[in-house]
């Protein structure tokens, strides 16, 4: 339990008790990350549910709102300085870096934030509409095993929080996890879709990037969510 408290400690805003963790710690807690997914899930869920009170736009935006605060915009900051320092790749790998770890945030940025989440807001508000509020629960389930993915597929980008976690990571951590997604498809099919984006995210990452880093995880994690409400609408619609 203990890493898994790190975990929301680390992915969310929520409250947890204080314990003590070293550097390995640390490390070893990505292993927990789905379950923090699901606790983040059932909360989107339930601010879903509480807007529906008044209306679907209402309750769309109740969920994104939580969505943004209970994370704290971590992976939207990841999301949007890898766009920054996409747009500055055409210069040299160098300045690609270098503007990967600014702190600043530059147009291209910007642009990936607000278009992230009006298409959140759009397609939560699709999924409140068919009234399919158990999907909220295992979407950020399933984008969370991504990082465990990328973290064994890739090499790290830099000396940074990727690196960090792939000291504490193994394949056999992985294995913790195809049951529950398989048993959480049983409610929501299109989360079958979760490997093939998350794989596809891995290849785009090794072709463009050439590793994983803390923003490369964050970025992941926000568009596989946001392919996972699509793909709900789209399977509804099939």
């Amino acid at each position: 339990m203990k890493g898994l408290v790190i975990a929301l400690q680390f992915l969310t805003r929520l409250p947890m008790p204080r314990v003590h963790a070293d550097e390995q710690d640390f490390a070893q807690s990505m292993r927990w990350f789905p379950a923090a997914g699901l606790v983040i899930g059932a909360l989107l869920a339930v601010a879903a549910a509480v807007g529906l009170l008044a209306d679907s736009w209402t309750a769309a935006l109740c969920a994104l709102l939580l969505w943004v605060w209970v994370t704290g915009g971590l992976h939207l900051d990841g999301l949007s300085d890898l766009a920054d320092a996409r747009g500055a790749a055409h210069k040299d790998r160098a300045h690609f870096l270098a503007v990967m770890a600014d702190p600043h945030v530059g147009s291209f940025g910007v642009v990936a934030i607000v278009l992230q989440l009006l298409a959140k807001l759009v397609l939560l508000h699709g999924v409140v509409e068919i009234g399919d509020l158990v999907a909220l629960v295992f979407i950020p389930f399933a984008a969370r095993i991504g990082p465990l993915v990328w973290t064994l597929c890739l090499p790290p980008l830099h000396a940074g929080l990727g690196a960090r976690f792939a000291n504490g990571m193994a394949s056999r951590h992985l294995l913790l996890w195809p049951f529950p997604l398989g048993a959480s498809a049983l409610f929501c099919q299109p989360l079958l879709a979760a490997p093939a984006l998350i794989l596809l995210w891995s290849w785009w990452l090794k072709r463009h990037v050439g590793g994983v880093s803390g923003d490369c995880h964050g970025a992941g994690i926000e568009l596989v969510e946001t392919g996972l409400l699509a793909g709900v609408l789209i399977a509804r619609h099939l």
